[in-house]
């Protein structure tokens, strides 16, 4: 009889370990000259750090209790902590301030869709620079960081948060409906983001806009035809393209659609594509509204790489190459 792991996870055996070490070396190299230094959190944190005020930070999936009867959860993300060690630890630091980490995460799963519940994740975190350059340096980090990793047919989908929930307020969606809308299209799920659509009983013209929109990706073409209310997201974007370097424009595709399923990002938002693998590797944004959350008001940015996922990447590219 062999004993079973729980699934989302599994064992990592040296061969693979050996690779995974070399490749977030190169990584954490990036992450150090840039000037983003290292920290690291607890894996448990209190329930409250996760769901203070009105901010949708995404309730962690594991919790137990303390010996004082205090809920603990297992962090779902490393932003939220980084957040309030930024403004518990750094209160009086002057922005901006630059942190990276590598961490494990945890996650309830779909099992059947192949989900891990124990993922490692590296990242860095940009604290008290506003956008646009707050948002080019990051992704520039990005970049270089995936540059580093041997990855080579990568794109960044760039997108704006508040673009989509602007197009369902300019057509007067009911906002239970919204959020369905809005949960479908965050998981990519573009049939049911299809029977949402169909459910709302709109003119055929504004259940095709709701569709095209969600589906319009290419490069800054696609923003020229935004006007009226989306003309403040698609003005970010110009922003930001325009200061970023040359070989990093060329890695970015606009995302009209692109929207995330935790609720406090803020602006830019995006996520790292590649063919050689069906998922994206790695998701990011702003986030100008969490610190204030814990007493520091600074605006903020970052991004996350799933490192089981680039890895799996990279030796797919390699592998067909």
């Amino acid at each position: 009889m062999v004993d079973r792991l729980p699934s989302g996870t599994r064992d990592f055996l040296p061969d693979e370990m050996r690779e995974l070490r070399a490749m977030t070396e190169r990584v954490r190299g990036v992450f150090e000259r840039a000037g983003y230094g290292e920290v690291y959190t607890p894996a448990l944190e209190y329930e409250t750090t996760f769901t203070r005020g009105d901010m949708q930070t995404g309730r962690p999936a594991y919790r137990m209790f303390d010996e004082h009867g205090n809920v603990l959860v297992l962090r779902s993300d490393m932003t939220v902590p980084i957040a309030r060690l930024a403004a518990t630890r750094y209160h009086d630091a002057q922005p901006p301030l630059r942190f990276c980490y590598f961490a494990h995460a945890y996650r309830g799963v779909r099992p059947q869709r192949g989900q891990s519940r124990e993922f490692l994740q590296a990242g860095v975190e940009l604290i008290g620079l506003e956008s646009p350059e707050g948002t080019v340096e990051v992704l520039t980090v990005l970049c270089h960081a995936l540059d580093a990793a041997g990855l080579q047919n990568y794109r960044v989908g760039l997108g704006d948060s508040s673009l989509y929930p602007t197009l369902l307020d300019r057509l007067d969606i009911d906002p239970d409906r919204r959020e369905h809308i809005l949960t479908e299209l965050a998981d990519g799920d573009f049939v049911g983001l299809q029977a949402e659509v169909d459910a709302l009983g709109l003119d055929a013209q504004a259940a095709a806009l709701l569709l095209e929109v969600s589906r319009t990706r290419g490069g800054p073409e696609v923003l020229e035809a935004l006007e009226g209310p989306l003309e403040y997201a698609a003005t970010g974007m110009r922003g930001v393209h325009a200061l970023l370097a040359p070989e990093i424009a060329e890695r970015i595709i606009f995302d009209l659609g692109l929207v995330r399923g935790l609720g406090y990002y803020t602006g830019a938002v995006f996520q790292v594509y590649d063919p050689a693998y069906g998922v994206p590797i790695g998701i990011g944004g702003r986030y100008d509204e969490l610190l204030g959350q814990f007493g520091r008001p600074l605006s903020a940015v970052g991004f996350s790489l799933n490192v089981e996922r680039l890895h799996i990447a990279l030796t797919s590219e390699e592998r067909d190459g």
